[in-house]
């Protein structure tokens, strides 16, 4: 992989920004895309966390006003102080358990078969989760206590196997909780910003030896292309959850999963080889 082309880079950049948000996993879209593009090794991954940071700042934009907001009453408003504590709260379940377990399940888990089923079991998590009667307890961000932040916490953290999805733990588990389908899809895109900021530079940091400068081209594309998608899928998924559920996303999952698992039965993409 001496010159990767700019298209691969555009098209994972893309796929990137498209299901970061979604319940849908972009680690396990990213897995098989860069299995398919034969663009899975180590440059390859170091490739996917620089685009992954295109995704989180989309969010940032999208609510640069309230995150402004937040961080200037951080002294002067207990409302944004608790909203902080929260985020803080949420984040140290994935970020304890992903440095105990995070290379055993990377050796073991971060594989197109497994990803697919990952895929289908969370389909029908999401189905059972919509066929529940959902009692709303809690309709914005604002209102999570400590012990909600603690639980969406444990929830995000499922999605430590590829193929789960960070942004579908966190939502579904929200709406098992007593959130609101805005409020447990806000606080995923909240809660994303720290989890990928740090995972994103921890992992950056670890393949510094990766870096080359001859990348920065590819770089650049799939940056953009990552935050142009997600900030554009952002927006979407506001405005769908105000009309619909989440099952939709689950029968995609579903069918998704199928196809990757049908075409290694029968041969006819040899995943585990690419």
């Amino acid at each position: 992989m001496e010159h990767i082309p700019l298209l691969q880079a555009l098209i994972l950049g893309i796929v990137e920004g498209l299901t970061e948000f979604l319940p849908i996993s972009s680690t396990g879209h990213l897995i098989l895309a860069g299995d398919l593009l034969n663009f899975n090794d180590d440059r390859g991954k170091l490739f996917e966390i620089v685009i992954q940071f295109g995704a989180i700042l989309a969010v940032v934009w999208e609510y640069r006003q309230r995150i402004a907001g937040i961080f200037g009453g951080v002294f002067n408003d207990a409302g944004a102080r608790k909203f902080i504590i929260n985020i803080a709260i949420a984040f140290m379940p994935l970020a304890v358990l992903g440095l105990l377990f995070g290379k055993i399940i990377k050796a073991h888990l971060f594989q197109p078969v497994p990803v697919a089923l990952a895929f289908i079991v969370g389909g029908f998590v999401i189905l059972w989760a919509e066929k529940r009667e959902h009692v709303v307890r809690v309709n914005s961000v604002e209102e999570l206590s400590m012990l909600d932040a603690v639980k969406l916490g444990f929830a995000q953290a499922m999605a430590l196997i590829p193929g789960t999805s960070r942004s579908g733990s966190t939502i579904i588990g929200g709406l098992l909780f007593g959130l609101s389908r805005k409020a447990a899809t806000e606080f995923s895109f909240f809660l994303a910003i720290p989890t990928l900021t740090l995972a994103t530079f921890y992992e950056l940091y670890k393949e510094r030896a990766l870096l080359n400068a001859d990348d920065l081209g590819m770089w650049v594309v799939g940056f953009v292309a990552a935050f142009v998608s997600a900030f554009l899928c952002v927006r979407w998924l506001l405005r769908f959850i105000s009309h619909h559920d989440f099952t939709p996303f689950a029968w995609y999952r579903i069918a998704f999963g199928i196809v990757v698992i049908a075409t290694w039965h029968f041969g006819i993409v040899d995943w585990t080889n690419h």
